[in-house]
């Protein structure tokens, strides 16, 4: 592993403590990882060019590219590449567990927000931010200035997470504020019931828009570690619960899979683009779900 890769890893970017350096570590770590695998190139013909198909202009063909790498790619205009992006952050109290990883789930989505709005301003994408817990408390509206991923990492550097959350109605308000086809990236540990949650998912999705949905959990909640009689405790109303954690733990984690297998199956069926993730992944898979989302659409 190189040096910058191992700023994939959250355990190394958890020592890290200014956000702006959190998220261009893992952004240069992702592509000097990009540069050694088999996607080596993509980022070329991400940035700046989209492959040749029969019928295009070939007026627009970059000869430079043919002559270095023998393939055919044609220059892309701005106005090819500007679907604005939200980065929407679920403000909940549950976002603020962790077990024994380094970072909550909160940190960790800050982090993966904060390397996607640094990647999106590096490709001239318009960016933005909402935050919610039972309403929208924030909207930044995208933009693709430089200046905007200061904003960006300064709103996000002063988030905390508290209290009660309603996904499904901060989703429903949310394909009301966006008047064009966007890019909604969704950072959620999404502890409700997944019935209006997916037809607020549906709402958003009708309106034109794309969405990456990061499903994120604390690596004990995704493979229930615990030992011994338990007692758990809810961060967002006051109950508690005490049980033996080898006896429930098959239940536990055969509804866990029930519950992800819900959203996976929605998910698909309406093209939304499903990424379940804990806090022990390495965060390039997030940023390769963006690349992939963001190289469909030409």
């Amino acid at each position: 592993m190189s040096a910058p890769e191992k700023y994939l890893r959250p355990e190394v970017i958890r020592q890290v403590a200014r956000l702006d350096l959190r998220a261009k570590f893992i952004v240069e770590g992702f592509l000097a990882g990009l540069h050694a695998s088999p996607f080596h190139g993509f980022s070329v013909e991400f940035s700046e060019h989209r492959k040749y198909v029969a019928g295009d202009d070939l007026k627009d063909l970059d000869w430079s590219v043919l002559a270095r790498t023998d393939k055919y790619y044609l220059k892309k205009f701005q106005a090819e590449t500007n679907l604005a992006g939200y980065l929407v952050m679920d403000l909940s109290g549950s976002m603020g567990y962790t077990y024994r990883q380094e970072l909550t789930k909160f940190d960790y989505a800050i982090c993966l927000a904060a390397a996607l709005g640094y990647l999106m301003i590096h490709q001239q994408d318009p960016v933005g931010l909402v935050t919610f817990d039972q309403f929208i408390r924030a909207s930044l509206p995208p933009r693709s200035k430089r200046s905007q991923l200061g904003t960006i990492l300064g709103l996000l550097a002063n988030l905390k997470p508290a209290g009660q959350t309603d996904v499904a109605r901060c989703i429903h308000q949310l394909a009301a504020m966006i008047h064009t086809k966007s890019l909604v990236m969704l950072f959620s540990d999404l502890l409700t019931d997944p019935g209006p949650v997916l037809e607020s998912l549906h709402h958003l999705r009708h309106r034109g828009n794309e969405i990456i949905l990061f499903h994120i959990l604390d690596e004990a909640e995704v493979h229930f570690p615990f030992e011994g009689i338990v007692e758990f405790e809810d961060v967002e109303q006051p109950n508690k619960l005490t049980v033996d954690a080898k006896g429930m733990r098959d239940d536990y984690l055969k509804t866990l899979a029930e519950f992800q297998n819900t959203y996976r199956t929605e998910c698909n069926k309406a093209n939304i683009d499903y990424v379940p993730m804990d806090t022990s992944v390495n965060f390039d898979k997030a940023l390769m779900e963006y690349l992939l989302q963001r190289r469909r659409r030409f």
